[in-house]
């Protein structure tokens, strides 16, 4: 196996959002990292700085440009940009759902409650993966026998880790391992994925709320046969 062979592709979960209100954002427009996010995107970069990177690309959104840029200019690169990396449609986007919210207790709302294997109340996952395998396979090829960024968000990125490893996609969301700022990266050997890793360089910046009942990373892998 020669290293012109092996590419990896970190997929990297934006920084902290400003959002006072407490609102689902999904694909709404004008959410944009708070200071601790920004911090948080800068730590990244640090934590990167010394890697073969080659090309960093982000989600339209906000969030995700502002967490990405860092990346780009640590390593003199041009920031790109890739649709497919979107988050994830979701019919409650603009709504919160706190302590007397009533978002689900509307009758208008439960027909969106109805399949969370699909799920009802947004985009497919079958879909989620199938654009998402598309954004990795095109950093991958920007990157040939390099590294690539390519900045998402938390439901798209363990949505396309649990297809790669070949887990369910339907999942409870509070079990996700895809905090703020982390990197799922997927090792390539020509175009076939041989491995998934998980780290957090700036879990330490990440409310403590947050964290609550996850584990430290500790730098996992998942290697698959070839």
């Amino acid at each position: 196996m020669s290293g012109d062979d092996i590419t990896v592709v970190h997929l990297m979960r934006h920084g902290e959002v400003h959002n006072p209100e407490g609102v689902l954002y999904g694909r709404r427009p004008g959410y944009h990292l708070s200071d601790l996010g920004r911090k948080m995107a800068d730590r990244v970069a640090e934590h990167l700085a010394e890697r073969d990177v080659t090309h960093v690309v982000a989600s339209p959104l906000e969030r995700a440009q502002e967490t990405a840029l860092p990346i780009a200019g640590a390593h003199g690169l041009e920031l790109a940009t890739d649709e497919r990396l979107i988050e994830a449609a979701n019919v409650f986007e603009g709504k919160t759902f706190g302590v007397g919210d009533g978002a689900l207790k509307k009758p208008g709302n439960w027909k969106y409650l109805t399949n969370p294997f699909r799920p009802s109340w947004g985009e497919p996952y079958i879909e989620q993966v199938v654009r998402m395998m598309a954004a990795l396979g095109a950093a991958r090829d920007a990157a040939r026998g390099h590294e690539a960024v390519a900045v998402s968000h938390q439901l798209p990125i363990w949505i396309v880790r649990s297809f790669a490893e070949r887990r369910r996609l339907w999942h409870d969301p509070r079990k996700r391992q895809c905090t703020l700022a982390s990197l799922t990266s997927f090792t390539f050997h020509g175009d076939k994925i041989m491995s998934v890793g998980y780290s957090e360089p700036a879990r330490d910046l990440v409310p403590s709320h947050l964290l609550a009942g996850a584990k430290p990373a500790k730098g996992k892998s998942k290697a698959f046969g070839a």
